[in-house]
């Protein structure tokens, strides 16, 4: 059974909080800094009636400031961040490994593809998976959307299964919707993460143990 430690806490208070190099692999979704916040993340298409989810807390509008990366840095032997081609310049390390996110998000004004920058040195990388609104690759197990800018369950194991190995700890710093948490469970990794947001922690909280209690019922 995996350690999965979930706080609602500032993540630079966190981190301080730990040694360096205590985690094998950081992964982690920060706000972009691109002005949404989530009370404005509506759908963009004319499929379904538009989600309205509550506006970050505190600071979470503004990309990360470099003191964040310096501690993300310190307290991890690798890392993969998320929206990294929004602020290059503060992390700021070359890499030849960019992991590509394709959503097939058909017609409509969001990205087709988010970017995540990591500190590996192997080739870039894509992860096809449909994204988009009530449209998702796999239907039969539809996630429920709690958050303006979760990620799918698949996408952090296909990451895990590529990127870590066997008895890694995990670090999120911005725990958004929890698809990490349950990724970690449901493959056997001690994760960390953190959310500010009281209401997105309870709800990624909540998300999570209703995960578990379902495995445990079947």
């Amino acid at each position: 059974m995996p350690n999965i430690e979930l706080y609602n806490e500032d993540c630079i208070n966190l981190m301080s909080k730990y040694t360096d190099k205590h985690f094998d692999l950081a992964i982690v979704d920060p706000p972009y800094g691109i002005g949404q916040d989530g009370s404005k993340n509506k759908t963009r298409t004319g499929l379904a009636k538009a989600k309205d989810y509550k506006g970050f807390a505190g600071n979470d509008l503004s990309a990360p400031n470099n003191d964040y990366f310096n501690e993300l840095k310190r307290i991890s032997k690798n890392q993969i961040i998320w929206g990294a081609n929004h602020f290059i310049s503060k992390i700021p390390f070359d890499s030849s490994c960019w992991i590509v996110w394709d959503k097939e998000n058909g017609e409509n004004d969001f990205a087709d593809c988010e970017l995540a920058y990591t500190s590996f040195k192997t080739s870039v990388r894509k992860f096809k998976f449909r994204w988009a609104g009530m449209l998702q690759e796999d239907m039969k197990n539809k996630e429920v959307r709690i958050h303006p800018t979760q990620k799918p369950v698949a996408l952090y194991k296909w990451i895990l299964t590529k990127y870590a190995k066997q008895g890694d700890k995990i670090l999120d710093t911005h725990l958004g919707s929890g698809s990490i948490a349950i990724a970690c469970h449901d493959l056997g990794f001690d994760l960390v993460g953190s959310e500010l947001h009281k209401d997105y922690f309870e709800s990624a909280n909540n998300r999570y143990k209703l995960h578990i209690q379902q495995q445990s019922l079947f």
